[in-house]
């Protein structure tokens, strides 16, 4: 019922009404409780830092909620509730509710995202806590229009440019402009979103912390217990950073143990002896699997959307490549092969057509959530 409600709704906008949610928000804003809300905002490590902050938290005892977009293979992906992916069930019910409390009209052009926002929402109402994870971007977010205990800044890079502006400058202000009251950000790469923040906050009387300010040995010591755990590479381990973080901000004691089972499939999972998976789709990303990955050499399993920097990103991953081997999905967003041919050409970078594994060579399935789902679907067979 659901799933066939929300296939008459595009995935992609090319414009965005900003003034929809708030809107419709204010409306039905009465069906919806207020628990404390974590908001996660920034270009990479959104979905990781939530998932290690929702984990520990139910582990702690608490009813948790994770929103988390887009899903890989499934809808149900993102709404985790307690530790699991929500059922059909639960997302059917609230469906059947929350058509019964929006006008037909709203219900019809809320875009794909703002209605499952608020599907997440409602499911989520009984929850101590809501690990909340902003879509596109900051202050005209879907998320948004909800009261915030604390904002996350994960790391903020070049992504989304149509939508968020095409500098750091733009992209950083939009971002961090979501904040409400209170903010912990990430170790960045560019000093001038720590620049934005430090004046947004003398300007609007907000409470921003770093992570270095909030952690002490005790926490470094359990973060690389963790570490070991989970077999976290580093970029994974700063998300980590940043989850203990929002704990210490809320007052929330932690053990090593609270993170047990907390990795978020296909951010550099291992799929397989010879198959690391990841639904990174921009530079930063790229940048950090290259870290994380280097000497070793992959045969990189790659396609992308027309609207992302691929030249820069091949670019970067170019060290750890041996050869590309091109994904066909059929989604009209995606680049026309000619054109990403002739961008590996320039790069000097061989490729051929994905066809299927070779059990010898070592294969990085990497370049959206698209590629991802496509690979998993069967290609490799």
């Amino acid at each position: 019922m659901l799933n066939k409600f929300l296939k008459a709704k595009p995935l992609f906008y090319e414009t965005i009404d900003y003034t929809r949610m708030p809107r419709v928000y204010e409306k039905i804003k009465t069906h919806f409780t207020h628990p404390k809300i974590i908001h996660l905002i920034g270009t990479n490590g959104k979905g990781t830092t939530g998932r290690f902050l929702a984990t520990a938290l139910n582990s702690q005892g608490f009813n948790v909620g994770h929103y988390t977009s887009p899903h890989i293979l499934e809808f149900n992906e993102r709404i985790w509730l307690n530790g699991k992916n929500i059922s059909d069930e639960t997302l059917d019910e609230t469906h059947k509710f929350l058509q019964t409390i929006l006008t037909k009209e709203d219900a019809d052009t809320l875009s794909y995202f703002e209605y499952t926002t608020f599907l997440g929402m409602l499911i989520f109402k009984e929850c101590d806590y809501i690990v909340l994870e902003a879509g596109l971007g900051g202050e005209h977010d879907a998320t948004a229009v909800f009261k915030k205990e604390l904002t996350l800044v994960t790391p903020i890079d070049f992504d989304h440019q149509l939508f968020l502006g095409s500098t750091i400058q733009e992209i950083a202000t939009t971002k961090l402009n979501a904040i409400q009251n209170n903010a912990i950000i990430a170790s960045q790469k560019f000093t001038k979103v720590q620049d934005i923040a430090e004046a947004m906050m003398l300007e609007n009387d907000l409470n921003i912390y770093n992570t270095t300010e909030l952690l002490n040995n005790d926490d470094f010591s359990k973060i690389e217990q963790i570490s070991n755990n989970l077999a976290l590479v580093e970029y994974l381990q700063n998300n980590l950073q940043l989850s203990i973080c929002a704990l210490k901000f809320l007052k929330i004691n932690y053990e090593v143990n609270d993170f047990n089972g907390a990795r978020l499939f296909g951010r550099l999972s291992q799929y397989s002896d010879n198959i690391l998976l990841d639904v990174g789709h921009n530079p930063l990303a790229a940048s950090s699997i290259v870290d994380a990955l280097k000497p070793n050499k992959y045969v990189l399993i790659y396609n992308s959307y027309k609207d992302k920097d691929y030249k820069e990103i091949l670019d970067i991953l170019k060290p750890i490549i041996i050869n590309v081997e091109i994904i066909d999905i059929n989604d009209k967003r995606i680049e026309s092969k000619l054109q990403l041919q002739n961008t590996l050409n320039n790069l000097e970078i061989e490729y051929t057509t994905f066809k299927k594994i070779d059990p010898e060579q070592k294969y990085l399935v990497f370049g959206s959530f698209s590629v991802v789902e496509e690979f998993l679907k069967g290609h490799h067979e």
